[in-house]
């Protein structure tokens, strides 16, 4: 993004944080900061407070059949969607948290088993990026992994972390539809999809 700019970017030496703490932990974490940034058109920021969420990272995979031009979603309670107007519960691709220190490669293959009962040995890197900076210190990996849908079925998922996961295996023409209807409505599963419009013929 910025090799087209003459500028060089800002980094992580053009912040100065005054003050760090935590004001809530629990499932996740909120963290308040007081800091001072550079500013594009030169000189400091004036010092502002901001919180962000922290959660660690998290990792999703998307599942592709090939030869069935398949992809396998999983469907589960999902409580931030829980005032949505047509359902809490939501189609999306494998994903689960990224424990601090934790490969996300090792993550990803674990997720995929825990989720579907797939075993997947290869994982492949599609993008990494963040959900929502503005607020949110979480970093997606997303991943694919090529799969026989026919073996996906059933239900999953830790029953220690209060799971329940139906597994739904959708064409890639039904895909594509609801992302040309707009009924996707996560943003992990709407990036994974999307790429997988442009890459399915190569895979």
């Amino acid at each position: 993004m910025h090799k087209k700019n003459s500028e060089p970017p800002f980094t992580q030496n053009d912040v100065i944080v005054l003050q760090e703490k935590i004001v809530y932990r629990g499932f996740f974490s909120l963290k308040e900061y007081r800091l001072r940034h550079r500013l594009f058109s030169g000189g400091w920021s004036q010092t502002v407070t901001r919180e962000v969420f922290v959660r660690g990272g998290a990792v999703g995979v998307l599942l592709y059949d090939p030869k069935e031009k398949a992809v396998v979603l999983v469907e589960q309670f999902r409580p931030g969607a829980l005032n949505d107007a047509v359902s809490p519960w939501v189609i999306e691709i494998v994903a689960g948290s990224l424990p601090v220190g934790e490969d996300p490669d090792a993550v990803a293959k674990k997720e995929v088993f825990e989720e579907t009962g797939l075993q997947v040995d290869t994982i492949r890197p599609i993008v990494s990026y963040y959900a929502s900076p503005g607020s949110n210190a979480e970093k997606f990996h997303l991943f694919y992994a090529i799969i026989d849908s026919s073996l996906a079925s059933g239900i999953h998922g830790l029953k220690e972390e209060h799971e329940d996961i139906r597994v739904r295996v959708f064409s890639l023409e039904d895909c594509n539809q609801a992302l040309a209807e707009g009924t996707v409505n996560n943003a992990l599963t709407l990036i994974a999809l999307q790429w997988l419009q442009l890459h399915y013929q190569q895979l």
